[in-house]
C-alpha cells in the first residue's frame, strides 16, 4: 500500500462542465472531514468526496445521481493501492448533463488524474500498542523501541509505573512483545489496540 506525502490538485472542464479535484494525506477520519470542510465551496454546483483510512472509508455524492460521484472517486483510491488518503471533486455544473455514465468518468477520472500527479510513499502497515512498564525499566526500553520502528503515541506517569501508547510495526510487534516481556519480567502490559470502528 501507498499513501500520499503531498496534496495535489488536478483541473479539467468536461462539456462546459468545470471539474477540480484536490487529494491529500489524512491520518483519521476528523482530519478527513476537516480537509472536505475547508475546500468545499459554497458557490460550486457539488463538492464531491471520498476516503479511505484503513478499513474505514466513506464516499458522499453531494447531490449528484447515487453512486456517480463519491463512489467512482473512492474506487480511484482503492485502484491506486492508496490509503490513508481523502479526495474532493468539485464541480461547477456548465448546463450540459453528462449523464450517470458520464459523471462516473468525470468524477472518476478527475480522481484518478489527481492521484496520479500525487507524491507517494509506502505505507508500512501499524498496529497500537498499550503497554506498562515499571519506572526503572521503561529507561531501558525505551531507546530500543527505535529500533523496532516504534514510535510512542501517548506516555503517561502514574502511581505504579509508565503506561504509554505505541504505534508499532506490524512485522516489528512479536519480536517488541518478547522484549517488553522479557525486561518488564513478564509483569508489563501488552496489549493490541483494535481499529476504532468507523461512527454513524
Amino acid at each position: 500500500m501507498e499513501t500520499l506525502t503531498a496534496p495535489a490538485s488536478y483541473e479539467v472542464d468536461i462539456k462546459k462542465s468545470r471539474f477540480v479535484a484536490h487529494a491529500a494525506p489524512v491520518t483519521s477520519i476528523d482530519e478527513a472531514r476537516a480537509f472536505f470542510a475547508r475546500l468545499h465551496d459554497a458557490c460550486a454546483t457539488h463538492n464531491c468526496w471520498a476516503y479511505r483510512i484503513g478499513q474505514a472509508y466513506r464516499f458522499n455524492d453531494d447531490g449528484e445521481p447515487s453512486g456517480t460521484a463519491g463512489k467512482p472517486i473512492l474506487q480511484a483510491i482503492d485502484g491506486q493501492g492508496l490509503d490513508g488518503v481523502a479526495v474532493v471533486v468539485i464541480r461547477w455544473f456548465g448546463g450540459v448533463k453528462l449523464g450517470a455514465g458520464g459523471l462516473v468518468r468525470a468524477y472518476g477520472g478527475c480522481a484518478a488524474q489527481c492521484l496520479r500527479a500525487a507524491p507517494r510513499a509506502i505505507v508500512v502497515p501499524r498496529v497500537g500498542i498499550e503497554a506498562q512498564c515499571g519506572f526503572s525499566e521503561w529507561p531501558v526500553l525505551t531507546p530500543r523501541l527505535a529500533a523496532h520502528g516504534a514510535t510512542v503515541q501517548a506516555e503517561h506517569y502514574g502511581a505504579e509505573g509508565v503506561a504509554v501508547t505505541l504505534a508499532v510495526p506490524i512485522e516489528h510487534e512479536p519480536a517488541l512483545r518478547r522484549l517488553w516481556t522479557d525486561v518488564t519480567r513478564g509483569k508489563g502490559g501488552w496489549a493490541v489496540i483494535e481499529p476504532p470502528a468507523e461512527p454513524d
